[in-house]
């Protein structure tokens, strides 16, 4: 029997973890903008742990399959040596915008159909479409002049790393002790508060979520080294990926789906298997014209602002992360910055609102 080819299984990995994904975040509805809703209007952080322990545990579970050799992680498009600082800048903040429009990322969108949102579809046809222009069709023109132009080439530390650019600095391979420290610091903020410590449901799904992602560099490493043709180095991203599952749906081009279309569609039967066995499933369509024009204008946003920055909550936030890429920590400010603007203008009428010092008490827009 001859060997089976590695890109005829590689979208059958990313369907399991993929299951893993959609199960755990529906089940425990994580959800990244509801972690920063309830954290800047209700003073709960316990959202917002789980999706930094999801971080810290992809980070270190990467970090350590990278030492051993068994994920190339070094080949992933987060690390080339071309810096987009205002991709990183301009794609956050639109895809921050956009996340409050509609209420959830690209991520949350994949769990909410799960449970039967029909807006959520709307908003993932939407968001592909507009992140295939943004990569490949007239809006890649603006991306060109406005991103891939301005990128700064940090070649000279290897790839843009944090830990290559402090080894560049410091003289010496510090890189291990860099991914250490960041680790300890998440851990330590995620643990600090005592009460957290023993909510066992979001602290395991933070660990499968991480764990599923860190799979994704092993997997595709592995189709990478032992098949014919190229194969992407990637974990999980929630943009351009949804783009590419609706070519396949409605083309036929004789080639096989990715580890990343095979992410979407995992994801999705692993949200359906939730909201079955949390029993939460219902059909739920846009209230009126002006909802579905919003969610319309934040899919929109989504698609352009993940491709600008080369990620979203789960590629720059999550996948990013585990890898130390330099665009993370300016992505995610970027993000959250454009996602409190959002909130302000919808939850309390004024973007200025969001430059407050002081957020209102009361919470209402965001569901996980």
């Amino acid at each position: 029997m001859g060997e089976i080819d590695p890109q005829v299984v590689l979208p059958f990995l990313g369907l399991a973890a993929g299951c893993v994904l959609g199960f755990a975040a529906r089940v425990n509805r994580f959800c990244t903008l509801s972690s920063l809703e309830r954290y800047w209007y209700a003073g709960d952080a316990n959202g917002l742990r789980t999706w930094v322990l999801a971080g810290a545990v992809a980070l270190g579970m990467t970090q350590v399959a990278s030492m051993a050799g068994f994920a190339d992680i070094e080949q992933s498009f987060y690390l080339f040596p071309l810096f987009p600082w205002s991709g990183a800048i301009l794609g956050g903040l639109m895809f921050g915008i956009g996340m409050a429009f509609v209420g959830t990322c690209g991520f949350g969108a994949v769990i909410r159909l799960g449970g039967g949102s029909l807006r959520a579809l709307i908003v993932l046809v939407v968001l592909g479409l507009s992140a295939l222009a943004a990569q490949r069709g007239l809006i890649a023109q603006l991306r060109v002049l406005v991103v891939d132009n301005l990128a700064l080439d940090v070649s000279f530390a290897g790839d843009q790393s944090i830990g290559s650019l402090l080894s560049f600095v410091l003289g010496f391979d510090a890189r291990a002790v860099t991914a250490v420290l960041v680790l300890v610091v998440l851990l330590g903020w995620v643990f600090c508060d005592k009460s957290y410590r023993r909510r066992g449901w979001d602290i395991l799904t933070a660990v499968s979520i991480g764990g599923a992602i860190a799979f994704g560099w092993l997997a595709t490493t592995w189709a990478s080294r032992n098949a014919f043709e190229p194969v992407q180095i990637e974990a999980g991203s929630f943009v351009v990926p949804v783009g590419d599952a609706i070519l396949k749906l409605v083309t036929y081009t004789g080639t096989l789906p990715d580890y990343g279309v095979g992410l979407i569609a995992g994801a999705l039967i692993g949200a359906v298997a939730g909201a079955w066995w949390k029993q939460d499933s219902r059909w739920e369509a846009c209230d009126d014209a002006r909802e579905l024009s919003r969610h319309l204008i934040g899919a929109v946003l989504m698609g352009v602002g993940g491709v600008f920055a080369m990620g979203c909550t789960i590629g720059q936030g999550v996948s990013g992360l585990s890898v130390l890429a330099l665009t993370v920590p300016l992505t995610m400010g970027s993000i959250a910055i454009g996602a409190r603007i959002g909130l302000a203008y919808l939850l309390e009428g004024s973007v200025l609102a969001a430059f407050r010092r002081n957020a209102p008490s009361s919470s209402g827009q965001a569901t996980g």
